[in-house]
Parts: C-alpha cells; sequence; structure tokens
C-alpha cells in the first residue's frame, strides 16, 4: 500500500512541477490511478498528501485542484527559502566533503553552460539543474528536517515557472551565483555562504518584482 502511495504521489507531483497539469486544472482519482497503474484507494491517500503541502485544493463538486500561485505565495516562498536555505548553507559549509564540492560545481557550471547555450529546451534543464544544486546543499546540511521543510519550496520555483520569466542577464547572474556558492562552501566558511545563498535568493525575487 505504501508503495503504492508513493508511486501515485510523485506521478502527479511530478506532473504539477512539468506543467502537465496547470494551475487550476483538475485531478481526478481516475486519471491518476491509470498514470501510476494503481488503484484509486492509494491515490486518495497520495491526493491528501499533496493538499496538506499545500500543492492541491479539494473544492466541493470539483474534487482536487492544482494550486494556483499568487504573488503574495511567490513572495513567502522566496522568503522562506531565503531564511531557510542561508542557514542551510552555513551548516553545510561546515561539513562538506570534496566529493560534494565537485558534485556541486559541476551543477553550477552545467547550469552556467546550459544559460549560455540557450539551446531549445534549455529553461527546463536550468531548472532542474537548479534544483538538484539547491537540494544538494541542504541534504550537506546534516539535517533531514531541513531538507524535508525544503522539499515542497525548492520545487514551488519549477511549479510557478520563474525562470521563463527571468531575462537573460537574471539567468546569466544566477548561474553565476551559483559558481560562487561554491567558493564559499570550498572554502568552508559559514558566514560567507549563508551571506552569498541569501542575497542569490532574495535577489531572484526582486528580478521578478521588475519585470
Amino acid at each position: 500500500m505504501a508503495k503504492a502511495v508513493d508511486k501515485a504521489y510523485q506521478t502527479v507531483r511530478e506532473r504539477i512541477v512539468r506543467g502537465v497539469y496547470p494551475a487550476s486544472s483538475r485531478i481526478t482519482e481516475q486519471e491518476v490511478a491509470a498514470a501510476a497503474g494503481v488503484s484509486r484507494t492509494p491515490v486518495r491517500e497520495a491526493l491528501r498528501k499533496l493538499h496538506a503541502e499545500g500543492l492541491l485544493e479539494f473544492i466541493p463538486h470539483q474534487g482536487a485542484i492544482v494550486t494556483e500561485w499568487t504573488n503574495e505565495d511567490r513572495d513567502d516562498v522566496f522568503e522562506l527559502r531565503a531564511l531557510l536555505e542561508s542557514y542551510g548553507a552555513a551548516r553545510a559549509a561546515r561539513r562538506m566533503t570534496a566529493e560534494a564540492i565537485a558534485e556541486l560545481r559541476q551543477l553550477a557550471e552545467d547550469q552556467y553552460h546550459e544559460t549560455l547555450s540557450k539551446r531549445e529546451g534549455y529553461l527546463e534543464r536550468i531548472g532542474d539543474l537548479n534544483s538538484q544544486f539547491h537540494r544538494r546543499i541542504q541534504e550537506c546540511s546534516g539535517s533531514s528536517r531541513l531538507v524535508g521543510a525544503l522539499s515542497s519550496l525548492i520545487e514551488a520555483q519549477l511549479m510557478m515557472k520563474t525562470f521563463e520569466s527571468y531575462h537573460d542577464e537574471d539567468l546569466i547572474r544566477s548561474a553565476s551565483h551559483h559558481l560562487e556558492i561554491v567558493r564559499a562552501l570550498e572554502a568552508r566558511d559559514p558566514d560567507w555562504a549563508a551571506a552569498l545563498m541569501r542575497s542569490h535568493i532574495l535577489g531572484a525575487r526582486g528580478a521578478l518584482r521588475l519585470l
């Protein structure tokens, strides 16, 4: 049962993140059951879990509806991320291994090159690399509670499709920030890492406000 619930949960979550289920769209148990290859019982549990995370709303006589993000919601996500991720970056700076640094540097460099390339589908790849980068830093913080708290917040940026709204210079600046954050982590400097992370996230919010 638990595996079926997780399969249904991941199926719906992935489709929300990818925009297959856009904001305000209705999701039926039958549709999810068919897509995930499970019965409707675990689907109900998966939808309740997504509702608890704020990704779905239950509306009488309509069922499960994908949450629509307002500007206030967007600002809230960025502010929460700035608080939590700066703390996580400081913790990670004290615990970084050479292997983790190498992995983060590769993610940051890949994102930078994708940003410059502007090849077909590059915005989706940038979004994936960005999520991996931020998630990996929090994993290196050594706090499973922090990772859990940030999971939906980090992916919220993908769901809001903020990368599609940025100008080219904003995308390049964001990718450059990642490279600098790696340098701070490599220096094992928690204050530098925290300050860069906070500036990076609030800078992304500020860029959206100027659009």
